[in-house]
């Protein structure tokens, strides 16, 4: 990239600082040191200049947005794997490429799912509260605070991609019995290392299990792909727990359910409107019917670095004029 004018790439949220500083190195990079959220007129404004944008899996980057871009905008390298909100076809009819940032966060995201797994069975979050709260802990007593064991267990996993399969890893080495539903089976070499069982109907899969981890990407084919009539299939004892997207389980069903007593619980760290929270969820977790956590399933340093180091391979490659190793394509309809 000697003598050549570096681009301008405009980042919608604070990175981590070894991030900004080799982007600042290669790049113009203009950062948004206040790690406030960009308006709408202000993402207008960034992809009316930038050479290249850098959102986040919060930022909307829709069509009406893309519309707007300047002529320079041939690249949004996304920091994170998901792009839902991305409408990646019509940045395609306008000759913009997107990148996204895939296989960094999958051991990350799977500890999390794993750690809601054994809170809201275990009650982990309510036994850490009483040591906090106003009332004085009467001390140990055999009757009180009795969770669920999640031994020999069975866990039905949705969407056995890499996290999921990571999830699994993690589940049996904790004795749960591994069950998935996924578009395609997967390889023979894995399936028996897991001792996983296939399901191809997923209400089936449901109706079975006792609890379940979802770990599927978030597409048009999988909204609400658990319903109120598929949650409605699950056993009164079950949990769920969810660490993809918020908008794959119908979450006023799921609220519902947990109220009548028809769930067990659930373990969230995504949800259907974040970053707005349903109120009927907060009051379940008052009620240490469920484990809230603020999406933080792949927050960890090393994480967001690989993030970071994802993206800029990425906008150095298309700069060079070659093509990004993790370009997205749009969806086949």
């Amino acid at each position: 990239m000697v003598g050549k004018k570096k681009p301008l790439v405009v980042i919608t949220r604070k990175l981590p600082d070894p991030v900004e500083t080799r982007m600042r190195e290669l790049f113009d990079a203009r950062l948004n040191v206040e790690d406030r959220p960009m308006t709408q007129p202000e993402l207008v404004a960034a992809v009316k200049e930038a050479d290249v944008l850098v959102p986040t899996v919060t930022d909307q980057i829709d069509a009406a947005l893309i519309a707007q871009a300047g002529d320079n905008l041939k690249l949004i390298a996304n920091f994170g794997n998901g792009v839902d909100k991305i409408d990646v076809a019509a940045a395609a009819k306008r000759g913009i490429t997107v990148t996204n940032t895939p296989n960094v966060l999958t051991e990350d995201t799977a500890d999390m799912t794993m750690a809601l797994m054994l809170a809201v069975p275990r009650r982990l979050v309510e036994g850490a509260n009483v040591l906090t709260g106003d009332k004085k802990w009467a001390g140990w007593s055999p009757t009180w605070m009795l969770g669920r064991r999640i031994w020999g267990k069975r866990l039905g996993i949705v969407g056995m991609g890499r996290i999921g399969t990571a999830v699994a890893r993690r589940a049996k080495a904790f004795g749960l019995s591994i069950h998935y539903h996924n578009r395609h089976r997967v390889l023979p070499a894995v399936e028996d290392g897991l001792e996983a069982t296939y399901w191809e109907s997923l209400d089936q899969m449901l109706a079975r299990v006792d609890i379940i981890s979802v770990n599927c990407p978030s597409t048009p084919a999988t909204f609400h792909l658990l319903s109120a009539r598929r949650l409605a299939l699950l056993q009164p004892t079950a949990y769920i727990v969810n660490t993809a997207r918020g908008d794959i389980i119908d979450e006023e069903a799921l609220v519902k359910l947990i109220q009548d007593g028809k769930i067990a619980g659930a373990g969230l760290d995504v949800y259907e409107h974040e970053p707005a929270l349903n109120g009927k969820l907060l009051k379940l977790a008052a009620k240490n019917k469920v484990v809230l956590l603020p999406h933080m399933g792949s927050a960890t340093l090393e994480g967001r670095i690989d993030m970071g180091e994802k993206v800029i391979i990425n906008i150095r490659a298309f700069v060079d004029g070659h093509r990004p190793p993790d370009r997205v394509l749009p969806l086949r309809t």
